[in-house]
């Protein structure tokens, strides 16, 4: 995940958290939770979603024309004057399309573990769900990938590869259990890592990214 990682905690990504957060009316630092949380969710979601030889056709299709990277190519006008009601859209189909029908599941979780109410958790995840997918967009014409299988080796990549496989595995068990979301608060734990432990993998990572 180290490509997500770097993207949060570039000078991009500060401006994608600050807009985030403006846009919604969130405080930056929880934000930038959310987003840390989220982000890794959305792209386990994806290659669970192209683990399926269709949904890895469908997902190079959306990445070659609609989601190849340049919505990153001008944040400042993204947020500059409120996020366009079509990229909001487009959010929420991608995010129906990658969670189902275990959307409420994430969102709630999320809000539990971060603090911000669920609506607001539903508008953070809409904006980061195209902007994901234009990350993934530009990292596959860049890496001038043309089939579904080179697309699931760069999912793979940016989830962090085996080093992160506890991670993805919980995030792919909570995407096919009908369970009460506890193992999404598992990942979500992880991510986060309060605990203070100097964890190797995502959870690590992320939890000094954003730590104090």
């Amino acid at each position: 995940m180290s490509g997500l990682l770097d993207l949060l905690n570039s000078p991009m990504g500060k401006q994608l958290i600050s807009g985030v957060a403006g846009q919604t009316g969130q405080p930056e630092n929880k934000t930038a939770d959310v987003l840390s949380m989220a982000m890794p969710l959305l792209m386990g979601a994806m290659k669970k979603n192209a683990s399926t030889p269709g949904g890895a056709q469908g997902l190079m299709n959306a990445l070659s024309s609609k989601h190849d990277g340049s919505i990153l190519d001008d944040l400042g006008g993204l947020f500059g004057g409120g996020v366009d009601q079509g990229v909001m859209d487009d959010g929420a189909g991608i995010l129906g399309h990658v969670f189902g029908s275990k959307q409420p599941q994430v969102e709630n979780a999320l809000s539990s573990k971060s603090g911000i109410d669920a609506g607001a958790i539903s508008q953070i995840l809409k904006i980061a769900a195209p902007l994901v997918l234009g990350y993934l967009g530009k990292q596959t014409k860049q890496q001038n990938l043309s089939s579904p299988d080179a697309l699931n080796g760069l999912l793979g990549g940016l989830m962090g590869g085996s080093n992160t496989q506890k991670e993805q595995s919980l995030i792919e068990t909570f995407l096919d259990s009908d369970g009460d979301g506890s193992v999404i608060d598992d990942l979500a734990g992880m991510v986060l890592n309060s605990g203070g432990k100097k964890g190797g993998g995502l959870g690590g990572i992320l939890g000094g990214l954003f730590g104090k």
